[in-house]
């Protein structure tokens, strides 16, 4: 886009890149708030079933699916309270940057090969990183709010994000460690083809791993079994207890919202991002080697598979917190340290050897193994967004130019 607006319409290059963020911040936050609504409206549902319940049924028809923007504009229109010991400040600025945190993330997020806010070589540590500043959000409103049961609350959301970020890590690790990279759109793009190709399929490890990821992913966006700081067993909400009208809705935006993120990135990771389970657009002759349109329209349909993939798993989420029962503090931690931790760790240990042996795995992301080790460690150091073959007509073409550039072993003196 930022091409057309400099070289085909003549803008210059500064406002080119200045629109083209504007537009992709657009998106992205209508994503985010659109993805509230519906997520909202679907946990009510599937709430309601699991409970031998209806649900809404009234509100926008037989399936009330306006019941969610109903209750946004009484959001919109209650009065915003405060209480009299609070931070004016701190109070007022905890539930946005709860939200721009989890905003920020989506950023590096790919939902197709180019289809990214911001195209970076080291996207997954990015969101992680990204994502992790969530919690100071939920802190400062705890710290802010004169209420003990809301510092409560808060402490005990920092002590689980915290303690949870280190398992995430190394499963996220474990998916980099295969792909070479750590961009995301790489690690998508390695896994085209039929769903054998998918990281979860790679081998026992990555299998285990993707459910001690999804777990300490449950745990890191704060949902049951591990949602402590939203602590029922003080009749309380948790750090967000003073809280009312529109600040209190972006806490919950921000939770929907990070959600879909750790859903999407686990997508990436995991599930082929936005190939298969069956390459239609490849069976169509939807690629980059024929036309912008087709490559347009397979991304289009790329991303339709993505955005499906993500859902599935945060309905998961919701299934789960309809189901299993609230945790203790010393439960959630003991989860993390003696559990997923070790876990993790004899998992990436696992996928360790299992490429150090190349020992081979099904479909054709075998002849990928083949290759020396080391052929792609270095590879997070160019990124692909300054090769113009990538650019222009995206993976397909890069991977014809990408071989002979990747021939170094990891005896060779010059590889770091």
């Amino acid at each position: 886009m930022t091409n057309l607006l400099y070289f085909q319409l003549g803008l210059p290059l500064a406002l080119a890149h200045v629109i083209v963020a504007l537009v992709a911040c657009f998106l992205l936050i209508n994503l985010i708030a659109v993805g509230a609504l519906f997520f909202i409206w679907l946990e009510r549902k599937v709430s309601g079933r699991i409970q031998d319940r209806l649900g809404p049924t009234r509100v926008g028809g037989k399936f009330g699916w306006l019941q969610t923007l109903a209750d946004g504009l009484k959001l919109i229109t209650k009065e915003d309270l405060m209480p009299k010991g609070a931070d004016a400040l701190l109070f007022r600025l905890a539930p946005y940057i709860s939200f721009c945190a989890s905003f920020c993330a989506f950023i590096a997020l790919p939902f197709a090969t180019g289809w990214v806010g911001l195209e970076l070589n080291v996207a997954a540590f990015f969101v992680l990183a990204v994502l992790g500043l969530e919690v100071f959000g939920v802190i400062l409103a705890g710290y802010s709010s004169a209420s003990k049961w809301s510092l409560f609350g808060a402490m005990r959301e920092a002590a689980q994000v915290v303690s949870y970020e280190v398992p995430l890590g190394m499963c996220v690790l474990v998916p980099v460690l295969i792909a070479g990279s750590m961009d995301l759109t790489k690690i998508g793009n390695l896994q085209a083809g039929w769903f054998t190709n998918w990281y979860i399929f790679h081998d026992p490890f990555t299998f285990v791993t993707f459910w001690v990821f999804f777990t300490c992913a449950v745990a890191s966006v704060n949902r049951a079994p591990f949602d402590l700081a939203e602590a029922e067993s003080e009749l309380v909400a948790g750090f967000h207890t003073e809280y009312s009208g529109l600040r209190w809705s972006f806490f919950f935006m921000a939770e929907y919202g990070s959600m879909f993120l750790v859903s999407g990135l686990g997508t990436v990771l995991f599930f082929g991002g936005w190939n298969g389970p069956i390459p239609v657009a490849d069976l169509l002759g939807l690629s980059a080697s024929h036309s912008g349109v087709a490559f347009f329209i397979a991304n289009l349909l790329g991303m339709t598979g993505f955005i499906f993939k993500s859902v599935i798993l945060v309905t998961v989420m919701i299934w789960i917190r309809w189901t299993l029962p609230r945790l203790r503090i010393d439960q959630v931690i003991t989860t993390c340290w003696k559990y997923c931790t070790p876990i993790a760790a004899v998992m990436f240990t696992g996928v360790v050897f299992w490429q150090a042996l190349g020992i081979p795995s099904g479909g054709d992301l075998a002849p990928r193994l083949g290759r020396p080790a080391g052929a792609s460690r270095e590879g997070w150091l160019m990124p692909d967004a300054a090769n113009p073959t990538v650019a222009q007509h995206g993976p397909a073409a890069h991977a014809a130019t990408e071989a002979p550039t990747n021939t170094h072993t990891p005896t060779d003196p010059q590889t770091k």
